[in-house]
This record gives C-alpha cells, structure tokens and sequence, in this order.
C-alpha cells in the first residue's frame, strides 16, 4: 500500500486542504474554488490517474452546507483510492467542471446535474442523461416531492385495493 502522507502533506501547505481519516478511507475536503488545481495535483504529481467516480449528498433541510460534491480518484499502479469532497450552499450550486482534468467527469457531471441540479461550470454539453428532457426538478434532491405506490402485503391488501382505481367491468 502507498504511502499517502507526502500527497495529504502537499496538498494541505499547497492549497490549504484538511484530510480526515476513517476506516482507513481518507477523504481531502477541498474548496470549491481549488477542486481544479487539487485534482491536477493529485494527477499529475502524484499519480491518481482515474476519476473513478463522482457524486454528491443532499444534506436538506440543512443549508450550510447544504450539499457535497464527493470525487472518488484512483492511483492504478498502487491500486489505492483519494475522495476529495466539496461543500456548496443553496438552492443553486455550482462548481467548476472536471472534464478539463479528467475527461470522463463528462457523464458523471451530467449525472450529478440531472438528478441533484449542481451545475458544472464550463461542461461543454450540461442537459439530461437520466430524465427526460421536459422534465422538471432535480429528482434525488430530499426536498423533491415524493410520488410513490404504496407496496401491497397481505397485512394493507384490503386498504389499498379501496383506494386503487379499478377497471370498468
């Protein structure tokens, strides 16, 4: 296993970053304004060569912050993983776009856009790749209105068949 002190050092006296551990997985919690230049770092001088994936969390109701962006990076040669994770605020959040780094952040970027509506600063085609095109609203956001079925057992059988509509006979 690599040792990651060196990388976690650098990145904290280069762009003020705090590392935090646990079960052995180290998060980096980066600015939004310094995810760019981290992950070129993190690329370039130290060999985390992949974007293996990126998401975010919806912290809803709460708004400071509100959500995190997580990028999962992977060193292949040392078979190790480095998540860096941004806080944003709002009902409107933004973040530079990491194609310029890594260019398969293209689809996860749309991903994030469509189903919790963080915008990517500078993504080169930012539109739906989950929902449909006319659809509105952002559906993995914990204040999207939930519209579901109710799972029938034998214990509601009675109490939802009431309410389901039935065909005419």
């Amino acid at each position: 296993m690599m040792d990651l002190q060196p990388a976690l050092n650098a990145m904290q006296e280069r762009f003020g970053v705090r590392s935090q551990t646990y079960r052995g997985e180290i998060s980096l919690h980066v600015a939004p304004n310094r995810i760019i230049p981290v992950a070129q770092a993190l690329r370039d001088d130290f060999g985390f060569d992949r974007l293996a994936d990126l998401t975010a969390v919806d912290y809803w109701p709460q708004e400071k912050p509100r959500f995190h962006v997580v990028v999962q990076l992977y060193h292949t040669e040392a078979r190790q993983y480095l998540r860096l994770r941004t806080a944003l605020e709002g009902n409107a959040p933004g973040l530079p776009t990491l194609t310029g780094v890594f260019l398969n952040a293209n689809w996860y970027e749309r991903e994030v856009w469509d189903m919790f509506g963080i915008r990517f600063e500078g993504h080169l085609d930012l539109r739906r790749i989950i929902m449909p095109a006319d659809w509105e609203g952002h559906p993995l956001r914990k204040d999207y209105p939930l519209g579901y079925e109710e799972v029938q057992f034998t214990f509601n059988y009675d109490e939802i068949l009431t309410r389901k509509p039935q065909p005419m006979e």
